[in-house]
C-alpha cells in the first residue's frame, strides 16, 4: 500500500501503547488487514498484517 492509498484511513492509538507517550503504535483496520505504524514517526511507513494474524497476536497478548 502506498501513502496515497492509506491517506483516507483513520489510525488510532493502540490500547496496548504506553500512556506516557512512549512506545506508541497506531493501528488502522482495512478489509482483510490491520496496518501498524509508529505514532512518533508516521511518515516512516507501516506494517500490514492479515486480519487473522493480527487477531492471533492480540489474543496472545491477552494471555500474558
Amino acid at each position: 500500500m502506498t501513502p496515497e492509498s492509506i491517506s483516507h484511513l483513520q489510525f488510532r492509538k493502540s490500547s496496548y501503547s504506553s500512556s506516557h507517550g512512549q512506545n506508541c503504535v497506531e493501528v488502522a483496520d482495512t478489509a482483510g488487514a490491520s496496518l501498524v505504524r509508529d505514532s512518533q514517526h508516521p511518515d516512516h511507513g507501516h506494517l500490514a498484517f492479515p486480519s487473522a494474524e493480527w487477531r492471533a497476536f492480540l489474543e496472545g497478548l491477552d494471555e500474558l
